[in-house]
């Protein structure tokens, strides 16, 4: 009687590792054809089922009603929570995701078909077509100086990943400008870091305000949080305030998102916290480039108890989503007339800003951005003028 219960044991043993190999060599296969993580509990729970079943079968219990029974049963517990699992991963992957990102090149000057803003006469500024200035910026300002560039650059071809109008987004542009390799970039005010970095290299920013944009924070349609106050606002990114009930809304937790380091957006949101400390977001590592590891902030999921923020005709014009609701700010919506008032309480200045650049166009050119042909492409291309 030992020697077969020893039998059945070795056996079982056995099966469990002949199973766990070719189970094992099953995900390594469906990793190696790009499948999806959220499938990999039901690859071991069928596993595991083989061995049940094999276990179940070594030692006579599949004869007896109980054991079969009790089989089925913890099979089917198995695949119940592996389906829940697999439910809620694909869940959270088509919730809509809110991008930072947006198609540039249908804003690239002298495209036809070309969304950049356009003069009714030609402009008063001809640019030569020799040493023309190297402009760079952030991805939501794109529209506006490609604008600029249309209307007083020569006629030829400026792609948004080139050389003269480019668009390399807003910590990389303040890189290029530091270390000399644009002329000008438009973007928003300058994070500590940048300062400090601009100093380290003895290099002067000189900022020039072109125009004004709300800067706004957003929630799915479905939240039934309308607004907030400016206080609430920083609580919640403080981690203070952590579920929506304690500032009018549903019991839900409140899924707070940010933006990478030094983007204008975070740059923004940072100074808006006055006081107080944005808490750390979630982040997740990211390999890039020459095999260089960066720390990225999680992108923004739409999920209906999330926040988060970005500037005001990024999220309406450049990428408009019906799913999210610009919030009232104590008391004000974000829109062109509360922003050219004053009432809306986040209304940053964005800048043409200069680094000691030799280019003879330079000054020229800013002096054209604020007459009133450069302030009329401002206000056509969505932002408010300084007008």
């Amino acid at each position: 009687m030992k020697i077969k219960m020893i039998y059945h044991i070795v056996y079982s043993i056995v099966i469990f590792i002949v199973i766990s190999f070719f189970t094992g060599f099953g995900v390594l296969y469906w990793l190696l054809m790009g499948g999806k993580l959220a499938v990999l509990p039901f690859i071991i729970a069928i596993g595991f089922s083989a061995f049940l079943l094999c276990v179940f079968y070594t030692f006579g219990l599949l004869k007896r009603n109980n054991g079969k029974k009790g089989l089925l049963i913890t099979i089917a517990l198995l695949f119940v929570c592996t389906g829940g699992y697999l439910a809620k991963d694909l869940y959270h992957e088509n919730v809509d995701t809110v991008s930072a990102e947006v198609n540039l090149v249908q804003y690239q000057p002298n495209m036809e078909g070309t969304k950049a803003a356009t003069l009714e006469k030609k402009a008063s500024l001809q640019l030569p077509n020799d040493n023309l200035l190297k402009l760079d910026g952030a991805t939501a300002l794109y529209p506006l100086y490609s604008a600029f560039a249309q209307a007083t650059y020569p006629k030829n071809e400026y792609t948004f990943d080139g050389q003269t109008v480019m668009s390399t987004k807003t910590d990389q542009a303040y890189n290029n400008l530091i270390k000399g390799t644009v002329d000008i970039i438009f973007v928003a005010g300058p994070s500590e870091a940048q300062l400090n970095y601009a100093k380290a290299r003895g290099v002067t920013l000189k900022m020039t305000p072109i125009g004004k944009e709300a800067f706004v924070y957003f929630v799915h349609t479905k939240n039934s949080i309308k607004g907030l106050t400016s206080d609430q606002i920083r609580e919640i990114y403080s981690g203070k305030v952590t579920n929506w009930k304690d500032v009018g809304g549903k019991n839900n937790a409140i899924r707070t998102f940010q933006r990478p380091a030094d983007s204008g957006s975070q740059t923004a949101a940072e100074k808006f916290m006055g006081s107080q400390v944005m808490m750390e977001a979630p982040t997740k590592d990211i390999v890039t480039g020459m095999g260089g590891i960066i720390s990225e902030v999680t992108e923004y999921k739409n999920y209906r108890n999330a926040i988060g923020y970005t500037y005001r005709f990024f999220s309406t014009e450049m990428v408009s989503n019906d799913d999210i609701r610009l919030l009232e700010i104590d008391g004000v919506y974000p829109d062109k007339e509360s922003i050219r008032s004053g009432t809306y309480p986040i209304t940053a200045e964005f800048y043409a800003i200069t680094a000691g650049t030799k280019n003879p166009h330079a000054q020229d050119f800013i002096d054209w951005i604020l007459s009133e042909e450069g302030q009329e492409l401002v206000e056509k291309t969505g932002y408010v003028s300084n007008e």
